[in-house]
């Protein structure tokens, strides 16, 4: 057939939920259209944004696409919670068994791979080459191929609401559930295309990141002198770089058993599922890893500026970032100890889980110095960064305790294992983007958000997950397993309320996020950040304007300590005004990574359906462009010193510092600077 296996069966008309919700989708993506349409910035969105190189707005394009999938992955859980909420004593609740397997697949997904990663991957974006003094990442354009890389993996999950259906195997997809036999549907096929598709993306931004910080730190900056959330990012990407291709492999391989019947998985065809269970964790643990660090990192930023003190333990932070990342290959196996492995090994993975607590707990009491005799400001970032410090507490304490095998055989899938990965996932990694997203929001946008919404929405979580999650760890123990969709045990009941109510708590924090973004658009001059340095920061970030300009830096900074803007501000150079500029040389817009995310949604919806000749189209559309990427010779440009000195000259008349009759000898600092005290 011309359509593969695509017919007008596969649009659920039979589902109202789902119908319900494609229709609210579409209501606003037109409200969005026209309201665009009738400001007339189809024109500037295009230009200034879709096709722009700059690390920054990339950055930010990341984050809206995570707070878009936020609210997507939010709303299968609050379905979840409100299904186990009603669906007892008998009673099957609202959602069907099929809608509610695929809801609680979705949310994984979304969550960790649609959320969580380009959350981390726009800070990422945003934050690194500032604190580097870099004026771009090494490949603009790989940049923003991965960002429109990512948008067509999202493109293609959303789509499966609507066109079809979603896996119904869980996030994890384990074999044989996942294979043709079970999942003979398009679900599981999805699944594996919108997976490979982001992971292709994400290893993309690994490699350029890596490059990028190795290649072009400001003069003077040596590896170990680079901020920890610049270290943190990037053990992140070696393990990104490292684990990300053994995703692609076992997916790879569970696409030809259900393709071209190659039986890797199949034990009755001579495969072995259990092997899917391996390759899958051994980037699975990783993967938590990728999520977390960068948030250690955040956390790292906010204490040692809201303490004024430099962070306790610099190096040793560094070394512990490693030690994570080096241990969190060898504990995969703690995710299966019912698989039969023997005594030995799961004695050998329990023992090295029990280890990786030892450097997360070098990075607490390293937090925890910094803060003592400090003069703490309890601003939102770091209400956010003391809710960590308890959730996750939390959360590492019931992982140790799941290290233990014995243990983990009682609690395995149970709720107990659910309230543990969300206190480490939520309580570690979520919280630390929310703390990152105020932190450097002046730096990006040029105003603060409103800080009495930041804390209202900062309690609501706080308390919310408390309510929402610690009933599960008691429903663990009380033997409720995971992806239940109805329970007939009155014990569980009461807890399962408790856990709704807590859901709901999280959702007035999410409103109260979206209220405070569109309370601060509204008082922008009010909350305007004139100095470019807002929160008297210790980094090279806040040496520029807010919002930075398009090349960062007019003049590359030179490093002389590992804080090194406090640095340059105790010397009296930090607003110094340069004799002179020169051009810089940068990276022209492109429109190529868009083409390409659009041929790639083609090709992979194609493939979806086994539409082979929309497969072709897409394949040639993905070569054709890299070829006409290839051969253009037209990819960059000079800033002339001209432009260069407007815009500075802009900059230091708002910091009131009078360039024509400025002298090196006049300290010029608009704001006095505080020393970090603490060293170790």
């Amino acid at each position: 057939m011309l359509l593969g296996k695509l017919t007008l069966d596969a649009i659920p008309f039979h589902e109202p939920i789902v119908m319900g919700a494609l229709g609210g989708a579409g209501l606003i993506g037109l409200m969005l259209v026209a309201l665009i349409s009738k400001m007339g910035k189809w024109g500037y969105l295009w230009h200034e944004w879709l096709t722009s190189v700059d690390h920054k707005k990339i950055g930010v394009m990341y984050i809206i696409v995570a707070m878009i999938m936020l609210l997507r992955g939010f709303a299968d859980a609050l379905m979840m919670r409100a299904q186990l909420a009603i669906a007892t004593g008998g009673s099957h609740g609202v959602l069907p068994p099929d809608h509610y397997d695929q809801i609680f697949t979705a949310h994984g997904v979304i969550m960790i791979i649609f959320m969580a990663m380009p959350f981390m991957t726009g800070l990422m974006n945003i934050v690194v080459p500032l604190q580097i003094g870099a004026r771009d990442v090494a490949f603009p354009f790989l940049n923003s191929l991965s960002f429109w890389l990512l948008v067509a993996a999202v493109v293609l999950v959303n789509l499966s609401l609507g066109v079809g259906n979603f896996a119904r195997t869980g996030w994890v997809a384990y074999p044989p559930l996942a294979g043709i036999a079970f999942s003979p549907d398009v679900g599981v096929d999805y699944y594996t295309w919108a997976l490979q598709i982001s992971g292709i993306g994400t290893t993309l931004t690994a490699i350029n990141f890596l490059v990028t910080v190795i290649k072009m730190r400001a003069p003077g900056m040596k590896l170990m002198d680079m901020p920890i959330f610049t270290w943190t990012c990037t053990w992140a990407n070696v393990l990104i770089a490292s684990s990300f291709p053994i995703l692609t492999g076992a997916l790879a391989m569970l696409s030809l058993d259900r393709y071209l019947d190659f039986h890797f998985f199949t034990a009755e065809a001579g495969g072995n599922a259990m092997m899917y269970l391996n390759l899958f964790w051994a980037w699975g643990h990783p993967e938590v890893y990728i999520l977390v660090l960068p948030a250690f990192g955040i956390f790292s930023e906010v204490v040692s500026t809201f303490t004024g003190k430099r962070l306790f333990g610099h190096k040793s932070m560094i070394y512990a970032s490693g030690a994570i990342s080096i241990l969190g290959f060898m504990v995969w196996l703690h995710h299966f100890f019912t698989m039969g492995s023997g005594a030995s090994v799961n004695a050998f993975f329990g023992i090295a889980t029990m280890i990786i607590s030892i450097p997360t707990g070098v990075k607490l009491f390293n937090w925890l110095f910094t803060i003592y005799r400090g003069r703490l400001r309890f601003e939102t970032p770091i209400l956010w960064t003391l809710g960590f410090m308890v959730t996750f507490s939390i959360g590492g304490m019931t992982g140790v305790l799941m290290a233990v095998p014995g243990a983990d055989f009682v609690l395995h899938n149970s709720l107990f294992l659910i309230a543990h990965f969300h206190n480490t996932i939520i309580g570690g990694a979520v919280f630390g983007y929310l703390a990152g997203v105020t932190f450097w929001f002046p730096k990006v946008f040029g105003f603060k958000l409103n800080p009495k919404l930041g804390k209202a929405s900062f309690w609501f979580w706080q308390i919310g997950f408390m309510f929402a999650f610690m009933p599960l760890y008691v429903l663990g123990f009380l033997g409720m397993t995971r992806r239940l969709n109805y329970t007939t045990n009155p014990e569980w009941e009461p807890w399962l309320y408790l856990a709704l109510f807590g859901a709901l708590l999280i959702a007035c924090g999410i409103a109260c996020q979206l209220l405070q973004i569109a309370v601060s658009i509204r008082d922008r001059k009010k909350l305007a950040d004139v100095s470019g340095d807002p929160w008297n920061g210790h980094t090279l970030e806040w040496s520029t304007s807010s919002p930075a300009p398009f090349y960062n830096f007019a003049k590359l900074p030179v490093v002389h300590d590992i804080d090194a803007f406090t640095d340059m501000k105790e010397k009296g150079v930090a607003y110094a005004v340069p004799k002179s500029y020169e051009p810089i040389h940068m990276p022209k817009n492109t429109a190529v990574g868009v083409y390409i995310g659009g041929f790639t949604t083609v090709l992979g919806f194609a493939l979806i359906w086994h539409i082979w000749w929309l497969a072709i189209v897409g394949l040639v559309g993905i070569v054709g462009c890299m070829l006409a990427r290839a051969y253009d010779n037209d990819l960059d440009y000079y800033v002339q010193p001209e432009e260069v000195e407007a815009i500075e000259r802009e900059r230091f008349e708002k910091l009131g510092i009078d360039v024509d009759n400025y002298t090196e000898r006049d300290p010029a600092q608009p704001q006095k600077a505080v020393r970090p005290t603490t060293t170790a």
